[in-house]
């Protein structure tokens, strides 16, 4: 079966990926494409600036719902500069972290901030 290809710009409508809430609408596609046991492309063709909090929505939230190794077997993505290929990295490695144990990350959060969470 073909994978679904999904268009990062055309979900967002420019090449400024920056906002959550345009990452939530990414993510409900990936979602629903990996709800039904499809695999999936995402391409990031045309996007020019992209953000963690738009990546940490998009795909991040996925470790949320899905187990790493569906989403390994199943997602892909392309069209990524180096540069945003390193933030995806980064994003998918704290939201494992934090999906894994979200309470202990809250808790490293506030101390790191100062921030008392009661």
């Amino acid at each position: 079966m073909e994978p679904v290809n999904i268009q990062v710009y055309s979900i967002v409508g420019n090449s400024l990926c920056v906002d959550a809430e345009d990452g939530q609408r990414v993510f409900d596609q990936i979602s629903q494409a990996l709800k039904a046991n499809l695999t999936v492309v995402v391409s990031f063709l045309n996007v020019e600036m992209l953000t963690s909090a738009f990546l940490n929505t998009a795909i991040g939230q996925l470790y949320r719902d899905f187990s790493e190794e569906v989403i390994k077997k199943s997602l892909t993505t392309k069209d990524l500069s180096n540069v945003d290929k390193a933030l995806l990295k980064r994003v998918v490695k704290t939201a494992k972290m934090y999906y894994k144990d979200p309470t202990w990350m809250e808790q490293t959060l506030s101390e790191i901030t100062g921030e008392n969470s009661k």
